[in-house]
């Protein structure tokens, strides 16, 4: 995952000029069937009974990693192709921290549910 602008900026200024900056208690992963950049917001899925849903890391070393399956609820209508996830810092709106194209596309139809296994969403600094 690539982290965002926002986020860069953030980590940059607390870790180099003092400037404080609280981690969000809760984070969201948000799908997307067009992918966001850091100069684009990307289109979040919308309708059908989707929602973000929240997230816990387990961090160890350079790298975290989801620490349960993130499930979404069954499907009332028609997603369409699920391209990307980004993570968050609020249940909606809020400021995206990180985003990735999915390794394969996923077409979400009514009465389908969308997983992450535990352990697939990955975030690296190298």
């Amino acid at each position: 995952m690539a982290f965002t602008d926002y986020l860069e900026n953030k980590l940059l200024a607390h870790t180099f000029s003092n400037t404080a900056y609280t981690s969000p208690s809760t984070v969201y992963v948000a799908l997307y069937t067009v992918a966001p950049t850091d100069s684009t917001t990307g289109t979040e899925v919308t309708g059908g009974a989707y929602a973000r849903q929240s997230a816990s890391f387990t961090t160890s070393g350079s790298a975290t990693t989801n620490a349960a399956a993130i499930e979404y609820p069954t499907a009332t209508a028609n997603y369409g192709t699920v391209v990307a996830v980004a993570v968050l810092d609020a249940a909606s709106s809020g400021n995206m921290l990180a985003f990735a194209s999915l390794d394969a596309n996923k077409t979400i139809a009514t009465g389908d549910v969308f997983r992450i296994p535990s352990g697939d969403l990955d975030i690296t600094l190298n």
